[in-house]
């Protein structure tokens, strides 16, 4: 994650937050170009995992898609269905594990912006704004979960649209989506400045080399894997 904004108020968009909410920043933006090329009507169904704000399951919606939208964090879930109600907008709003909450449910499209910062911890944090971004050693601990639930989340012809630093390898993404029988490529890339998390981070994630001593710049990417 770029920074770490989680104050409460309103973020960019109009789109209002709680405190431990993850305000929409440079990923989701990201993301939210490659959505808008993405063909979307009444019959498509799409599922967000991690919708924070709601932004991008909300994008989805007003372009006429059916969408359910799942967070861990309740304040996210609740910042959601506020910005729904607002935008009048219909939208499922689930608390909870993505895996569990769409057990038995197939997607025509799933969009991950997934906690993807690199952490000294191990241990998942589970509870507080950290939940938004930190991802265990190298990152991954979210990235691999959805790479190898994405069969079974998604629909033949489905699609996987993800974005996360490059710190945390798109080549290992490719890989392991390869083996869940996708058909995965990078299809946009950014240069965003480090936020105060990996700025607070440098001496581990340099030691891990993970990252440049004298560098502050990470470098996104969007992943779209396809379920054939």
């Amino acid at each position: 994650m770029p920074s770490t904004a989680i104050t409460g108020g309103v973020a960019p968009g109009g789109l209002v937050t709680l405190p431990g909410v993850y305000r929409p920043q440079a990923d989701t933006r990201l993301l939210a170009e490659a959505l808008s090329h993405e063909e979307l009507g009444p019959t498509t169904e799409v599922m967000e995992i991690g919708t924070g704000t709601g932004d991008l399951a909300l994008r989805a919606a007003h372009a006429g898609a059916r969408v359910t939208a799942v967070d861990v964090s309740w304040p996210a879930v609740a910042a959601a269905r506020l910005n729904a109600l607002r935008r009048r907008l219909p939208l499922r709003v689930l608390h909870g594990d993505f895996a569990t909450r769409a057990r038995g449910r197939r997607f025509d499209l799933v969009l991950a912006n997934p906690p993807y910062v690199p952490s000294p911890q191990a241990r998942l944090p589970s509870r507080g704004a950290a939940r938004a971004w930190d991802a265990g050693p190298d990152g991954r601990a979210i990235i691999d979960r959805i790479c190898t639930s994405a069969p079974a989340l998604l629909r033949p012809g489905g699609t996987l649209l993800m974005v996360h630093s490059a710190m945390c390898g798109a080549t290992a993404t490719l890989e392991l989506l390869g083996r869940a029988g996708m058909t995965a490529r990078v299809t946009e890339r950014a240069r965003v400045p480090w936020g105060p998390v990996l700025r607070s981070r440098r001496a581990w994630l340099v030691g891990q080399g993970l990252a440049d001593a004298h560098g502050e710049w990470e470098e996104l990417v969007i992943i779209r894997a396809q379920y054939a």
